[in-house]
């Protein structure tokens, strides 16, 4: 007679083990709080990763492994200039041929920030590694070749796709991935500004686009952990230099008020022109029968043609903000380069290199910042803060308005100048450019480019819901012997989106449908009630409502 024998009891690293499977499958902070650790040194390190591979690349092209790209350019041979953007382009074109041929790349171009902010709202936070890793190889040849690009956003897409790569054998809940693209986003945005709170605000702003209790901590300690990194191994210093801010007076806060209505202006149009640009050079070359994977050198020469005429304008572009935040250029010249760092940003964009909007802003706004500031500091006299003071203004309202985040930019602004002053006077500047460009452009630049796949983020996640969910999620299998049947034209497709069933609902005055596949003879596979829709869709909404507010 054979006795039953009891397995051992678990261990207490057992006991362990199936805590944090259990509280990651269920998404619980304190699990999500360690996992975002992980996120944010390995984001961290991927971000400072990125950046040194834009400057070695940058080093090849110019023979600069700095940020003063635009002093060594300044002294190289005209034709050293335009060859070096165009052997780049050559190299885009062959990585995007490869990345399309391989499916790496879904798209003809390098993804960035748009596509993680689609991956949290209508792909339930999950990003797949393969096009992160090679849209950040195409980033780096771009940016470190002259184009007229920043780093920033590649480095957000860079540490949310690894982010998502890390937590999906953890099968996270939705929220729980979503969570930890933001910790991806925040890590990467720490690193790179070397400002941990700013970073935070970002994933919270743009990224996951609400301040849930929940989220608070892991982003946080991602957050901390990347710019931790950045200062063991770049310093304490920041991205740029920021001169001395001396106290404002009261006609310098009055004084910001036409400044946002400029910063306004030049966030227009750099939303808009980078955003239409590549439409229309796509649209042009498909008439021609032209692979958009061609279009790099093409770019690349119009890059090289502006850096000969403003070497300012290449690449990442950090020395000359450096120069405009400390009054170093004369009034007609930053002019001048604020115009041509819109083309050569437009041209860099619209001709398939890679690269972000991050840094091309933050140029613009101190240009502008500090081209108001000449004019205007004269004007209000000795007590005046400087140029200094709106060029850090300019910098954060126009960058604020076309990323659609003005507190992040707030705070990167603090935590670069130590500025009380400056930072309350950016808070007014920044909130009535984002108002004006808002209005405008109804939405910010990367609302702008999720829009191409027909999502539309500025109306919250209700829209969306509509546009993820399809009949076949929501609707009552039939057998095998109930799919016969003749073509009825009262169904819905299995793969019909909730939002085109509730309209068919409501437009035949029907209380149910059935389901049909659209492959083969097109055979009945499930039926569908007006009432699962509206439960789906009420559902769906309620979930969404409870990881934004708690």
């Amino acid at each position: 007679m054979s006795t039953a024998i009891n397995p051992p009891p678990p261990s207490p690293f057992g006991k362990l083990l199936r805590y944090l499977k259990n509280s990651f499958a269920d998404g619980r902070s304190p699990a999500l709080w360690l996992l975002a650790l992980v996120v944010g040194v390995v984001a961290g390190y991927a971000a400072i990763g990125l950046r040194l591979a834009i400057q070695s690349v940058q080093f090849v092209a110019f023979g600069e492994f700095s940020e003063r790209l635009a002093s060594t350019a300044s002294g190289l041979p005209v034709h050293h200039i335009i060859l070096a953007p165009v052997a780049g382009g050559c190299i885009v074109s062959l990585l995007l041929y490869v990345g399309l041929k391989t499916n790496w790349l879904p798209e003809t171009r390098a993804e960035g920030v748009a596509d993680v902010m689609e991956a949290r709202a209508a792909q339930g936070g999950k990003m797949p590694l393969l096009p992160g890793l090679w849209s950040a190889l195409i980033n780096a040849v771009s940016v470190g070749a002259g184009g007229s690009t920043g780093r920033e956003g590649p480095s957000v897409h860079l540490g949310a796709s690894l982010a998502s790569f890390i937590s999906r054998p953890l099968n996270l809940p939705a929220r729980g991935a979503r969570i930890m693209l933001a910790c991806g986003a925040a890590a990467a945005v720490a690193a790179s500004f070397n400002a941990p709170v700013a970073g935070a605000l970002f994933a919270f702003e743009v990224v996951l686009g609400h301040y849930a209790l929940r989220s608070i901590g892991p982003v946080a300690a991602s957050s901390v952990i990347g710019a931790i990194l950045s200062r063991i191994h770049f310093g304490a210093s920041p991205a740029f230099t920021v001169p001395e801010i001396p106290p404002a007076s009261l006609a310098d806060f009055i004084a910001i008020i036409p400044l946002g209505l400029a910063s306004a202006g030049v966030a227009i149009a750099c939303i808009l022109l980078s955003f239409n640009a590549p439409r229309l050079v796509a649209t042009r070359a498909q008439a021609l029968s032209v692979p958009l994977w061609v279009l790099p050198p093409v770019g690349g020469l119009i890059i090289g043609g502006l850096g000969v005429l403003a070497p300012e304008v290449l690449g990442v572009g950090y020395e000359a903000t450096s120069v405009a935040l400390a009054g170093g250029y004369a009034i007609a010249t930053l002019a001048a380069l604020i115009v041509l760092k819109l083309i050569a940003t437009m041209a860099t964009m619209a001709f398939r290199f890679g690269g972000g909007i991050f840094a091309p802003s933050l140029y613009l706004g101190a240009m502008l910042g500090a081209l108001y500031g000449a004019l205007a500091a004269p004007l209000i006299g000795p007590d005046s803060a400087g140029s200094a003071y709106f060029a850090v203004i300019g910098m954060g309202a126009v960058g604020g308005a076309v990323l659609g985040a003005p507190l992040s930019t707030t705070l990167i602004v603090f935590e670069l100048t130590a500025s009380y002053e400056a930072s309350i006077a950016l808070l007014v500047c920044v909130s009535l450019a984002s108002v004006i460009t808002t209005s405008v452009t109804k939405g910010s630049f990367f609302h702008k480019q999720v829009e191409r796949h027909g999502f539309d983020l500025t109306q919250g996640d209700a829209r969306v819901i509509l546009q993820t969910i399809r009949a076949r999620d929501i609707m009552t299998p039939l057998d095998s012997h109930d799919t016969a049947g003749e073509l009825d034209e009262s169904c819905v497709y299995d793969d019909d989106y909730l939002g085109r069933v509730m309209g068919f609902f409501s437009a035949e005055k029907l209380d149910g449908a059935q389901v049909r596949s659209r492959h083969g003879d097109q055979p009945i596979v499930g039926y569908i009630t007006k009432a699962d829709a509206h439960a789906a869709y009420a559902s769906a909404l309620q979930a969404r409502h409870e990881e934004e507010h708690r």
